[in-house]
């Protein structure tokens, strides 16, 4: 009996050892995944602190940039959206040519960067060879190169294209003519989605730096006020595609651009840098004293306030630049439209399985993830400014572009004589001035 119970015991102990080994084997375990959580909850709280040390740094830099080049000028900003565009055409077809690449297929890349070529030409070259011609002295032989440019520009750009058209089918091969028209197709959408609308830009600038500013600045205050109203208030999803946007931040956002908008306008409209038009000043920067005669919107008018405003504010009529009525409308889109641009390159990226469309900005992205709703904002701004504001009138600057390009050297001659001639019997000019000024040629 003694030695049945004493087998039962050691049998007992073993049972005891293994079972606290198991617990000891399971707790160190269980510290090992403690240790793992916490490891890992470590690190995701220093990637996510680099990360915004990077992104902060990141948009000082971009601001910073963004204002040196507002005040350098209309010309450096014209150029600098011309590099926005390259840098987002460039990463929009990097993502769909990586077939061509892994195929060798001969000259995808060229072609596609020849057809961006003409197409900046065909649509900004003749109005910047014209500033260039009107604000500088060039020697005879550049202006004559110039000005063949000008006269010639739509051949020259419908042989440009045509010589992309023969290069695209001579290049096509059996076994990937599907994947190669498809390319062309995506290019050519590429071209007409960001170029054109950069082209819109450009002439916003034109127009006066006030309709490139404005319409940018309410983009990225709509951005910013939708974030914060989103994450405070955000309940209802707005869109599929983008689960992050709400109802609530779509909605806030829209009010607070609108009222900022006020500010943007309170603060741009008064100064003649922002709201005078490429005339002679397009090398100018925000130090240079440029005068005109602004756009009838921005000189006050004055208005009769409604009935129940006037029993409110003890006053009947009130002064106020028209422009701060317009700014409302472009608000709006920027709050409203502008948006579906980031959405539709939203849908892109999960079409290709990728989560930026670039590193070119660290902490950001690409370029197309911070312009993805600015092409479809400038767009607007161009046809409304040309619809609702521009009073298309003739100015010094265009009349003189007409007269350089079109006129011999001796016809220019005739029409200074003949100016001179009309300021003589009008009696603005002295017979003596006419006189030097006739003979002098």
């Amino acid at each position: 009996m003694a030695s049945k119970n004493t087998g039962k015991t050691v049998k007992g102990g073993e049972k005891g050892k293994t079972k606290q080994g198991s617990v000891e084997k399971s707790s160190d375990v269980g510290e090992k995944q403690s240790n793992t959580r916490h490891d890992v909850v470590v690190n995701e709280r220093e990637k996510k602190k680099q990360t915004f040390i990077v992104r902060t740094i990141w948009t000082l830099i971009m601001v910073s940039s963004f204002l040196a080049i507002l005040a350098a000028g209309q010309f450096w900003t014209i150029i600098g959206v011309l590099l926005l565009q390259i840098g987002v055409f460039r990463e929009c077809i990097n993502i769909t040519t990586q077939r061509a690449k892994i195929e060798e297929l001969r000259y995808t890349n060229e072609l596609n960067w020849w057809f961006l070529i003409t197409t900046i030409f065909y649509l900004d070259g003749r109005n910047l060879i014209k500033n260039y011609l009107t604000n500088f002295v060039v020697s005879d032989y550049t202006s004559v190169i110039a000005i063949k440019l000008v006269l010639h520009h739509k051949f020259i750009c419908y042989i440009m294209y045509v010589i992309g058209f023969v290069g695209f089918v001579a290049s096509l091969r059996k076994g990937s003519l599907k994947f190669q028209f498809a390319q062309l197709c995506v290019t050519h959408m590429t071209l007409l989605l960001i170029i054109l609308q950069g082209h819109c830009i450009i002439n916003n600038i034109l127009h006066g730096m006030f309709w490139f500013v404005v319409p940018a600045g309410l983009v990225i205050i709509n951005d910013i006020f939708a974030y914060l109203c989103g994450i405070t208030f955000g309940k209802t999803q707005l869109i599929s595609i983008s689960p992050k946007k709400t109802v609530e931040g779509f909605v806030g956002a829209w009010i607070c651009t609108t009222i900022s908008s006020f500010a943007l306008v309170y603060a741009f409209s008064s100064m003649n840098y922002f709201i005078c038009p490429v005339n002679d000043n397009f090398y100018s920067n925000i130090f240079s004293h440029i005068e005109c005669d602004p756009n009838s919107v921005f000189i006050p008018q004055v208005y009769r306030l409604p009935t129940f405003l006037i029993d409110i504010l003890h006053k009947e009529y009130i002064q106020v630049k028209p422009v701060y009525f317009h700014s409302m409308v472009i608000a709006t889109f920027a709050s409203l439209i502008a948006p579906f641009g980031g959405f539709f390159a939203s849908g892109l990226k999960r079409a290709f399985k990728i989560k930026d469309f670039g590193d070119t900005i660290p902490g950001h992205g690409g370029i197309t993830d911070r312009m993805d709703c600015q092409f479809l904002m400038g767009s607007f701004s161009y046809l409304y400014y040309e619809t609702f504001i521009s009073s298309h009138y003739l100015t010094l600057g265009k009349i003189l572009q007409t007269v350089i390009i079109n006129l011999e050297p001796a016809e220019i001659i005739l029409l200074i004589k003949s100016l001179m001639s009309y300021l003589f019997k009008s009696g603005i000019v002295d017979e003596t001035t006419y006189t030097k000024v006739v003979n002098a040629f």
